[in-house]
């Protein structure tokens, strides 16, 4: 699954073209670099997302598609 598409299925980023808006500016790190929107994303990579002050760093434990709100929080486990 695309990486902007996983970050707005995750509920991680509200919008699709604001995950990809962060990928564009350098404030998604995939495995330690910079990643693109369109980068691969499968279960075991580590996202760091830096929005301001804020930064999150999660573990991707599943891929899903079409993903209601009560189970999208499974895709992802908080790292820190």
């Amino acid at each position: 699954m695309r990486l902007d598409k996983f970050l707005k299925e995750s509920r991680l980023i509200k919008r699709r073209t604001v995950a990809k808006e962060a990928c564009e500016r350098g404030r998604i790190l995939q495995n330690g670099r910079v990643a693109k929107a369109g980068s691969e994303v499968k279960p075991g990579d580590v996202l760091e997302l830096s929005f301001g002050e804020k930064r999150l760093k999660v573990r991707v434990e599943n891929i899903m598609e079409h993903v209601g709100k009560d189970k999208a929080r499974e895709m992802y486990h908080v790292i820190e």
